[in-house]
């Protein structure tokens, strides 16, 4: 009857979102209740805030510490039913393990030249250099197939993907792309990862919302143009060899035959002394 799959994430060092299963034998009205507490909390308090979805208990609290805080104090949880036939879970949880850090927001690109700026909001719940970022871009345009992750002096070069994909890892909250194809479309996204010397979470943020910046240039309007551009040429130089031919026959005709001219005359006045005699 005890709730099963306890699991809990800190989220932003501002609230924890815990979720558990109902026990094989509880009953489907079985209300649980958590309960936490710690070093320095006067009395254990009671999570209001609670959600079942798909069978799945959700139940969030507001959780944070001042930035100064050092060593983080152990989150105690317990969960149990007002019934005395379920039986309660204890849990101890370290919330350095816990931390995963927010979506970076506001993420804005620039290009000056052949160079990408890419820059993001700092989450101000975290204490100075305790986060890192990274940062992922793609050109499709690019036949190579290969990811390159750079974390700090680390690099490596691995193939993936059908276009070239990148993953940058900075500790500020900008960096910039330079000798970047300028007739290409690039796509980037950023999230924020708690740096080990602070946080023991393997956990990072959401990928920020894909943003971005430069026109692709489509392949088969240049294949369309070279098709186009020589025939148009040819067309029009047919069409003005035929109007330059007619405009020659107006500005020089041809001139006459004077042999011709002579055999006409004389055949008609042949014709004409033929027809005398006869009369």
């Amino acid at each position: 009857t005890a709730a099963v799959d306890l699991s809990c994430v800190w989220h932003n060092l501002e609230y924890m979102v815990c979720r558990w299963r109902p026990g094989e034998n509880a009953s489907s009205d079985t209300n649980y209740t958590l309960f936490y507490w710690f070093d320095g909390l006067k009395n254990h308090k009671k999570c209001n805030n609670y959600s079942v979805h798909q069978g799945i208990f959700v139940c969030i609290f507001n959780l944070s510490f001042p930035k100064v805080t050092n060593p983080y104090p152990t989150i105690r949880i317990l969960i149990r039913d007002d019934s005395e036939e379920i039986r309660p879970v204890c849990a101890s949880e370290n919330p350095t393990t816990l931390v995963k850090p927010a979506t970076p927001r506001r993420v804005t690109l620039s290009k000056i030249n052949d160079e990408i700026y890419v820059e993001w909001s700092e989450s101000d719940t975290f204490p100075e250099n305790c986060l890192f970022y990274e940062v992922e871009y793609h050109n499709g345009d690019l036949d190579a197939t290969q990811i390159i992750k750079v974390i700090f002096h680390y690099l490596q070069l691995t193939g993936f993907f059908s276009y070239v994909s990148f993953i940058i890892c900075v500790e500020n909250n900008y960096t910039s792309i330079p000798s970047v194809d300028p007739n290409s479309r690039y796509i980037f996204k950023v999230r924020a990862k708690p740096k080990p010397e602070c946080y023991s979470s393997k956990l990072c943020s959401d990928w920020s919302e894909e943003k971005s910046i430069g026109e692709k240039t489509d392949s088969m309007f240049h294949f369309v143009l070279i098709i186009i551009i020589p025939l148009t040429v040819a067309v029009s130089m047919i069409i003005l060899l035929v109007y330059l031919k007619r405009l020659k026959i107006l500005i020089l005709p041809p001139i006459p035959d004077p042999r011709e001219i002579l055999k006409r005359m004389f055949g008609e006045q042949n014709e004409d002394s033929q027809v005398s005699k006869k009369l």
